[in-house]
């Protein structure tokens, strides 16, 4: 390495705060933190991520009392529950004390996140007394602050994700609640329409009941009639009076159904897509203005601009990625300084997070241990026509039309001896293209982590060898013999038709998006926990012990009634709902899931209302708006945004520069000629992770470098990157504050590009 490339020796403290801002513009991180040496050391304590997994852990152990206490699953004295619960404040407590360490004073005591975690200690210690205290007294009370341990799962840094959907309801409220408010005149006043149209009929329901007599009565079933639950029940009696009748349904249906709920769809999604461009521009200008600080510690003179050299650049990826070979590290160095002038420029410079984010799989290249042992038997003719053919694209083919024919014979009677003794003879056709690949194939490049679909076949394989000996040789008799778990092993094995899917272009898309929207599914899954718990709270609070379940040959009294006289003769009673209640956390959420798929929900409303007050209809009622409206709502417009965005890159090709330099470098990468940050020159092409088609001329040992499938950026890091390429090289952006005080109405910059995306 040249005197020019070195460059003045790098103080540790520097190397790690500039680190630290690479790390947040990596991972997208918005925390603003001393610049103390003291302070950088203690943010990389509280991003590490051991500080988080035990935040979570706690977090979720805290959630998890519900289970324990009363009512509880699985009953535990109160001491013992609230216990548990003050060492999760602590823990709580002492990440907030580390956090409030490394902020700055004023921004910490501004952040309102901070705010609601220290009040949800502070009432939550305050509930544990007073509740403790109560039960000593022997008297009844509510544990209300169980409604608030959310919190904490929402507030804390980590869950950033999760804040950026409640946002997205937030944002999204202003506007919808315009359209609830028309929504529900139009079914007031079809409700008064009905009144006077049905009210003096003497018309009565199934059940034997007036109807649509009672003014609240026909509010309530219209709006159930908005999600379908009770058509037609709830038109028959009227239908049945006359047919002209049936107009007044159909009429209110499309008003109300398909007109307003769509319009419910296209305002949540045009909120949502607005507020999700604000968030990404921010992402965006934040993450330059990190790399930017991270450059300007690094930054030395050289000629008339200010450039890293290459040695800092080294050490300062060592210290942010120390996990990456140094080839891979070459690598990224050659896709930063092209020309190898020893430097790179602020433009080059800003690059590095991307290039961090951007995932390369390494594969060393490696001998097949038969070519060690038996050269001439591994290279003979023989074995090389055996191995192209296995390479070959039609032997995953025949495969597949294997797998169709064995799915055929799964589905067929399993008692024909022919049937039987056709599943050995698939498995053994499964068992020779195993031999097949792995004789082919280098067996630790064959089972790499990242060959999936090898480990699944595998598995399955073997599984289904063992079970068709364990059923050929015991023959058991049982319910569940080993026969039935050989089904579902080959059930199992079908899965592979994914892979054929997979081949055809245009399901590719569906199914890239399907893929994409994992990790964000699991915010919503965040999402919906919380939603989830704090009704379920409400609902054990309001609604326990008024329904009972009792087995089937129960004498107990009022069994046939859920233990509630007031449940006699309802349907909530005769459909045999009585496991539907809220008697405990478990119970609780299985209701309401039930609810969320909406189908008999006005059932389960009228029972709860039957036995408590009418009024309790309203808990119902507030669930299907804030979780089927609102949260689903949101759901189905982040689907449709990345539907556009995976369509949008389909017929486009989107692909970065960087991306396509580190295509051009590829692979050939020999690990132990590396001398003096060199990349040796000869490199080779690769383009499928076990090998091309044709048997290659036998490689030297060294690394083979990937780029990972599209299929595996996240929908989030697409449309930043979308937007990233509307900004200039030499444009730092806003400042922080201007950052963060973005508004959707802002329109710095215009983005034609991303507004088109849809």
């Amino acid at each position: 390495m040249s005197a020019a490339a070195r460059g003045p020796p790098l103080a540790q403290e520097d190397l790690l705060l500039a680190a630290a801002y690479v790390y947040d513009a990596q991972y997208n991180r918005n925390i603003p933190f001393e610049t103390s040496p003291q302070a950088v050391r203690l943010y990389y304590l509280y991003n590490h991520w051991t500080m988080q997994a035990t935040t979570y852990f706690f977090i979720f152990v805290d959630l998890f009392l519900a289970v324990f206490e009363d009512p509880a699953v699985y009953p535990l004295p109160f001491l013992a529950t609230s216990l548990v619960e003050v060492l999760c404040l602590l823990v709580f407590f002492g990440r907030l004390v580390h956090f409030a360490k490394v902020t700055p004073r004023n921004v910490f005591w501004k952040d309102t996140k901070n705010i609601c975690i220290m009040m949800a200690i502070l009432v939550t210690l305050i509930d544990l007394i007073i509740y403790g205290a109560l039960k000593i007294s022997n008297i009844n009370s509510i544990r209300w602050s169980r409604f608030l341990r959310p919190i904490f799962l929402i507030n804390f840094a980590e869950s950033r994700q999760i804040r950026r959907v409640f946002r997205s309801i937030r944002n999204t409220l202003p506007e919808i609640t315009y359209v609830f408010l028309l929504f529900m005149f139009s079914v007031l006043m079809f409700s008064l329409m009905a009144l006077k149209l049905f009210g003096d009929r003497n018309l009565r329901t199934v059940e034997g009941s007036p109807y649509f007599t009672n003014y609240l009565e026909i509010v309530f079933d219209l709006y159930v009639l908005v999600t379908t639950a009770n058509s037609p029940d709830v038109m028959m009696p009227a239908f049945d009076f006359s047919w002209w009748y049936s107009l007044f349904f159909i009429t209110y249906v499309v008003i109300n159904t398909y007109l307003f709920m769509s319009v419910f769809l296209a305002v949540v999604y045009n909120n949502y897509r607005k507020h999700l461009k604000n968030e990404i521009r921010k992402l965006a200008y934040m993450k330059r203005h990190k790399m930017i600080e991270a450059f300007n510690i690094l930054k030395v003179k050289e000629g008339t601009e200010f450039v890293v050299k290459e040695a800092q650049w080294k050490q300062l990826v060592k210290q942010v990625a120390p996990d990456i070979s140094t080839s891979h590290r070459e690598l990224l160095l050659r896709v930063s300084d092209e020309e190898q002038k020893g430097y790179l420029d602020k433009k080059s410079f800003v690059r590095l997070a991307d290039l961090l984010n951007i995932q390369v799989i390494a594969t060393r290249i490696q001998t097949h241990p038969l070519e060690h042992w038996m050269p001439r038997v591994y290279n003979s003719a023989v074995s090389l026509v055996i191995r192209s053919m296995v390479q070959h694209k039609g032997f995953v083919w025949t495969y597949d039309v294997i797998i169709l024919i064995n799915a055929v014979f799964i589905a067929l009677d399993e008692e024909n001896p022919l049937i039987s003794y056709a599943e050995w003879v698939f498995l053994s056709l499964y068992i020779l293209e195993i031999l097949l690949k792995v004789y082919t194939y280098e067996p630790r490049a064959f089972f790499a982590k990242t060959q999936f679909w090898n480990w699944f076949d595998t598995s399955i394989i073997i599984a289904a060898l063992i079970a068709t000996i364990l059923n050929a040789s015991l023959k058991s008799a049982s319910q569940y013999n080993s026969q039935q778990v050989l089904d579902i092993v080959f059930i199992l094995r079908v899965l592979r038709l994914i892979r054929i899917v997979d081949s055809i272009q245009r399901f590719r898309v569906i199914m890239n998006t399907l893929i994409n929207i994992v990790p964000t599914m699991l915010t919503f899954g965040g999402l919906a926990l919380v939603v989830y718990y704090m009704f379920a709270i409400v609902g054990m609070e309001l609604f326990q012990g008024k329904i009972q379940f009792f087995s089937r040959n129960s004498t107990a009294h009022h069994a046939l009634e859920c233990g509630n006289p007031a449940l006699k003769d309802s349907l909530f009673a005769r459909a045999k709902y009585c496991k539907n209640n809220f008697n405990d956390i478990t119970s609780s959420f299985i209701v309401l899931m039930e609810l969320t798929v909406v189908n008999q929900w006005h059932v389960l409303a009228n029972g709860f209302a039957l036995v408590t007050h009418q009024a309790a209809k309203l808990y119902f009622i507030a669930f299907h708006v804030v979780v089927v409206i609102m949260i689903i709502n949101i759901l189905i417009a982040f689907i449709l945004e990345a539907f556009f965005v995976e369509y949008s890159l389909e017929k486009s090709e989107v692909e970065t520069a960087i991306e396509r330099k580190i295509q051009e470098l590829g692979v050939g990468i020999q690990e132990e000629e590396l001398r003096d940050g060199k990349l040796i020159d000869n490199m080779e092409t690769n383009e499928n992770d076990l090998g091309g088609e044709g048997i290659t001329k036998k490689k030297s040992q060294g690394l083979m470098f990937k780029i990972a499938s599209k299929r595996y950026r996240t929908v989030d890091a697409l449309l930043q990157r979308m937007f990233e390429a509307e900004i200039l090289p030499e444009d730092d952006g806003p400042s922080v504050d201007e950052i963060l005080n973005l508004s959707p109405a802002d329109v710095y910059p215009k983005n034609p590009t991303f507004d088109s995306t849809a």
